[in-house]
């Protein structure tokens, strides 16, 4: 399969003017510093902690205050049973993508948030990773299914890349008892808005990890949903995205191809 990447330009979602490189690279310099600090230790609050907004946390950490509406936040979902803090450097990377394609403004520190935050539903996109278990309380799969129920868009790639690995076993048992029902992640088809809302694809674009690394020795050419309400509420990958786009913004000139574009697609997705 190959997969064209021509930029669609709708919704009036250009790219930026070039004069902003100077404050962009400030601005993912900043950034990678707090990337650092999370692959460094766990962002985690104590429940019921203030962030410097005066907002309550309930479960998770916020940082830089409630969002503009208008404004792209890469929040992460973080979950006890698991390693939810693998891939660090994965929003800078995506935040650095956003920027040079799009008008989107973004907001520039990562968020980390628990599925029961009463937060949640501020945000519109919620990434989550990882290799190990994916245990969910009841009030954190009621947390989950109103998130998406109200517009969320939920991203969660197994770094696995293994259909049956740990991570991929109870993730999807997860999604099962939060979203009951047949259809529940179903394969995506390739005509879905996601591969069009911004680049286009002709399906999920392949990864370098998934090719040459371990796992099911498996190229997926398919990725896994939950539609709600007649539009996609959760994206579930196997193609290891998060390892993918896990380095440092500034290698990325040193790439013949950018491998975060369809990134770009989950966020415009999410955001209209």
């Amino acid at each position: 399969m190959t997969h064209g990447d021509a930029n669609s330009g709708d919704g009036g979602l250009g790219g930026i003017d070039r004069a902003e490189t100077t404050s962009r690279r400030a601005f993912l310099e900043a950034l990678g510093a707090a990337a650092g600090a999370l692959a460094a230790a766990p962002l985690v609050t104590p429940l019921g902690a203030v962030t410097p907004a005066g907002s309550p946390v309930q479960g998770g950490l916020r940082r830089g205050g409630v969002p503009r509406s208008a404004d792209f936040v890469f929040a992460r979902l973080r979950y006890d049973s698991g390693d939810w803090d693998y891939n660090p450097k994965v929003a800078a990377n995506v935040l650095d993508a956003v920027m040079q394609y799009t008008t989107i403004p973004v907001q520039e520190e990562e968020v980390v948030i628990a599925a029961d935050s009463t937060e949640l539903d501020a945000f519109p996109f919620l990434f989550m990773t990882g290799h190990k278990l994916v245990r969910f309380s009841a009030r954190e799969r009621r947390g989950l299914a109103r998130f998406v129920d109200n517009g969320g868009l939920l991203f969660s790639d197994d770094c696995n890349h293994d259909v049956n690995g740990l991570y991929a076993k109870s993730f999807e048992a997860e999604m099962r008892l939060t979203f009951p029902g047949t259809e529940t992640l179903a394969k995506v088809p390739a005509s879905h808005p996601i591969y069009r809302s911004f680049f286009r694809f002709d399906g999920p674009p392949r990864t370098s990890h998934e090719i040459n690394g371990w796992g099911d020795n498996v190229v997926h050419d398919y990725v896994r949903g939950v539609q709600r309400h007649g539009r996609l509420g959760v994206v579930y990958t196997n193609q290891d995205y998060g390892c993918e786009w896990d380095y440092s913004w500034r290698n990325k000139r040193f790439r013949t191809k950018d491998n975060t574009k369809f990134a770009v697609n989950l966020v415009v997705y999410a955001m209209t």
